[in-house]
């Protein structure tokens, strides 16, 4: 009952704002919400007024956003209808690879991003692990965060070896709860690639949502390619020896985040069409959830951010 009274407030008042646009004239009162925002009406409205001096309605005038996905997915889908799009779409006909391109890289490849960190030893013989460093890089590979981070209890052990950190880098490096801010920012709405990507969320006290998860650490998949037991704990320097016959974290000089991000990128997009069938059949056996098109339907520009501040004023 709350809900469909929040509901039919919500809507009274979307009614009453709609009365405001049509007495001034910015809205027919058929209405034309479902063809465009009201910030694109108004422009629209003033390019004709000051042309002809007329105020008549121009939704017919306005061109419709580009659709820059499939029929059956609106360009602000989130990630979650974006999954179980994918998934519904892995999971029908014969999955064939034309489909599954169809259906996930080429529309969202700005979805994803694999992510990386070193940690150094803070507290008590420096066994707490702190984030010092943390490297993102989009699904091409290409690097779209990398920074030294200051933790915030001082450094008992550099882990040289292993995290290649030392204290000169730390000289530039930013205070935790700025590069924190940073981070999950570029990771909101993201579907995240890593290894044992759990220590990375636990470095940066975040956790991400586990159906946006892709950790090459856990996927049967890489498993089961490079020829290895499906509950074996693989490291990402066989995973990338035996699938992408290369040679990373050599040397004495410690890890690169920025390589170790990119190769568990590189992995997840070696199979990340079996991948996303397996996980297709692992998701709940519900139907998804409605994924409409906002350039035909209405309902979203209830919120008062599609809404002129004078616009509001007036109709309360």
């Amino acid at each position: 009952k709350s809900r469909s009274k929040k509901k039919s407030r919500k809507h009274q008042r979307f009614m009453e704002r709609r009365a405001v646009l049509e007495q001034k004239g910015l809205l027919s009162p058929h209405g034309c919400l479902g063809t465009q925002t009201p910030e694109v009406g108004l422009e629209a409205h003033t390019t004709l007024t000051k042309a002809n001096g007329t105020t008549a309605p121009c939704c017919h005038k306005v061109p419709k956003p580009k659709r820059i996905v499939s029929s059956s997915l609106s360009p602000s889908a989130s990630p979650d209808s974006i999954a179980r799009h994918h998934s519904v779409l892995l999971s029908q006909g014969n999955g064939s690879s034309k489909r599954v391109q169809t259906s996930s890289l080429v529309l969202h490849p700005g979805k994803y991003v694999a992510i990386d960190c070193e940690m150094v030893g803070t507290g008590p013989q420096g066994r707490l692990s702190e984030l010092a460093r943390c490297s993102v890089v989009n699904y091409e590979g290409d690097v779209i965060y990398d920074k030294y981070v200051l933790p915030e209890l001082p450094i008992v052990d550099y882990r040289t070896r292993w995290s290649g950190i030392t204290r000169q880098h730390m000289k530039n490096a930013i205070p935790f709860k700025a590069a924190q801010a940073e981070i999950l920012k570029i990771l909101k709405d993201k579907i995240v690639v890593g290894h044992a990507i759990h220590n990375d969320f636990q470095a940066l006290k975040y956790f991400h949502p586990k159906d946006r998860t892709r950790d090459t650490s856990q996927s049967r998949v890489l498993k089961k390619r490079a020829g290895l037991p499906g509950r074996a704990n693989v490291s990402l320097k066989n995973l990338a020896r035996h699938l992408l016959h290369k040679k990373i974290q050599v040397g004495c000089k410690g890890h690169s985040s920025v390589e170790d991000a990119q190769t568990a990128m590189e992995l997840y997009r070696l199979v990340e069409e079996q991948w996303e069938k397996e996980l297709a059949h692992s998701l709940p056996p519900r139907p998804p959830s409605p994924i409409t098109d906002p350039t035909a339907d209405s309902s979203q520009y209830l919120d008062d951010q599609y809404w002129p501040t004078d616009l509001m004023a007036s109709s309360l």
